[in-house]
């Protein structure tokens, strides 16, 4: 089955976090690193490269940070993970010809139905199962959403 890398996984949080959180005032890479635990130099890199790709804005200043560069509705989570794997891919040449020959392309014709699949997904679905998930812990909707 095929499984999203902890980096890709950390992406989407933080494009859902920022989605959530920038309320007119864009999120601060030390306010989201704090939420998910992490040193901000783990996750800037990450930031950088979906600024990059513009699904994230990035803003200077000393009240800068990230907000979404589109619509939630217009961000699939296939986008947010073709950003992310892009920069971990690997060459095949040195791979055993089996591998490259006949296990490669199997996996890759699955791999292209999961991408199929992450494409439906949109970041407004996230943020709406997030506040579904708030609403059954009792909290109210403009409250901090826990991700």
């Amino acid at each position: 089955m095929p499984r999203l890398s902890d980096k890709s996984l950390l992406a989407i949080a933080a494009v859902v976090d920022v989605a959530l959180h920038a309320r007119g005032t864009p999120v601060a890479a030390k306010a989201l690193a704090a939420r998910h635990e992490l040193p901000p130099r783990h996750l800037e890199p990450v930031l950088q490269a979906l600024v990059h790709a513009g699904v994230l804005k990035g803003v200077r200043g000393p009240r800068g940070g990230y907000e979404l560069a589109r619509e939630r509705r217009r961000i699939t989570v296939a986008e947010v993970v073709r950003v992310v794997e892009a920069e971990a891919d690997e060459a095949l040449d040195n791979l055993p010809e089996i591998v490259r020959d006949v296990v490669q392309p199997a996996v890759a014709e699955a791999e292209r139905a999961f991408e199929a699949a992450l494409d439906g997904v949109t970041v407004e679905d996230l943020c709406r199962a997030a506040a579904q998930g708030n609403a059954r812990r009792g909290m109210p909707e403009g409250i901090d959403f826990t991700i």
